[in-house]
């Protein structure tokens, strides 16, 4: 098996096309049908990763997604997010709240697939030797424990998160546009989702604090880590 899946899908016919072609690429799938059942379903056992949808009966995806962000337990676990197209205020609030990626209905299931394996392959991708830090101004990144910390003071970084600021920190003083750090972090090429680096740019400013000055806008082309601290 290639890892266990939690679906929150009220839509029966969306939840068989999903539930069927992600049992085909060797997922386990675990199937709910309503926020609530979504949230006693990790309790029960942790998924690899959660396919979430907003609009949902009872407790709404957003708010599932901000229960699972709130607790320790969880709140490491990747959440695809997969939203109706005229719902783009959801969607960014979706991914503030620390979901790793979305969909819009109506998608590809073969798309989906793809992204469910790059969010599981970052996630999960061997650590590097404990030695392995990264310091620029006050930034200390630790590879192994796959912490970040302020002067010290841990930050709380999503994987995504984590990942978007090693790869800005590695390549700092360049350029990178949203196409790259799409490719780069996400693991996909971009197809119109330059919103979602835009949004998890700025959840990771807001939790830089002072040193979110190290991110630079790049006017039309991208965002830049600053190669020296003035």
């Amino acid at each position: 098996m290639n890892g266990k899946i939690l679906l929150v899908e009220d839509e029966p016919d969306i939840l068989e096309i999903i539930r069927y072609n992600l049992d085909q690429a060797g997922f386990s799938v675990v199937c709910t049908e309503d926020g609530e059942a979504g949230l006693e379903a990790v309790q029960k056992e942790l998924p690899d990763l959660i396919v979430l949808d907003l609009m949902l009966p009872g407790i709404d995806g957003l708010e599932v997604c901000k229960v699972l962000k709130q607790h320790v337990e969880t709140r490491e676990v990747p959440i695809l997010m997969l939203t109706a197209r005229v719902e783009e205020v959801d969607r960014i609030v979706g991914l503030e709240l620390g979901a790793d990626d979305y969909m819009a209905k109506p998608f590809s299931a073969r798309e989906l697939v793809l992204r469910i394996r790059a969010i599981l392959r970052r996630s999960k991708a061997p650590e590097p030797e404990a030695s392995d830090r990264l310091r620029i101004g006050g930034v200390t990144i630790d590879l192994a424990a796959h912490r970040v910390y302020i002067n010290g003071e841990a930050l709380d970084l999503t994987t995504t998160e984590f990942n978007l600021l090693v790869t800005l920190v590695e390549r700092r003083g360049r350029v990178q546009s949203r196409e790259n750090l799409l490719h780069s972090v996400w693991g996909y090429e971009y197809g119109g989702y330059g919103r979602t680096v835009d949004t998890h740019i700025r959840r990771l400013r807001e939790k830089l604090g002072e040193e979110s000055r190290m991110v630079e806008t790049v006017r039309g082309v991208g965002y830049r880590f600053r190669s020296e601290v003035s």
